[in-house]
């Protein structure tokens, strides 16, 4: 499992026209499932995604999580961010997870991190969304599981 998190003021999530999700500060976080994501790296992916220390403390350094800062957390799926892309000038998908595997490890995703931190919004699995974002820093990390 990929996330791509990004340390944000504000973001949002429209598809067809319709705001589907939205935090204030906190972190949204794009997500691959990858062939192999069994529930172990899912509730990795949790843990980490609600403790990565990221936000300032009151000295100015990275030493608080999500949940210390009780910022909100937007999931967003992006398979594209498990495509390879070492060779060639199109990328390959078959190291993202088919669709329906997609579909269970990010929901299963989605309720894990629900079920310990109180604000969780989330896109639209498959949909073409547009995501909006202020980003704060900017701070992005990759983490993997």
């Amino acid at each position: 499992m990929i996330a791509l998190i990004q340390r944000v003021l504000e973001a949002s999530v429209t598809v067809d026209g319709e705001r589907v999700g939205a935090i204030g500060p906190g972190l949204l976080a794009l997500v691959a499932v990858e062939p192999g994501d069994d529930e172990a790296k899912i509730r990795r992916m949790a843990e980490r995604l609600l403790g990565y220390r990221v936000f300032s403390d009151a000295a100015g350094k990275m030493n608080l999580s999500l949940t210390d800062a009780g910022g909100g957390l937007l999931l967003v799926s992006q398979f594209t961010l498990a495509a390879d892309t070492r060779s060639g000038m199109r990328p390959s998908f078959t190291s993202a997870a088919p669709p329906e595997l997609g579909l269970r490890g990010f929901e299963r995703l989605l309720a894990l991190c629900r079920e310990r931190h109180p604000t969780v919004e989330t896109g639209r699995f498959g949909a073409h969304m547009i995501v909006n974002l202020v980003n704060d820093g900017p701070v992005t990390f990759r983490l993997e599981t």
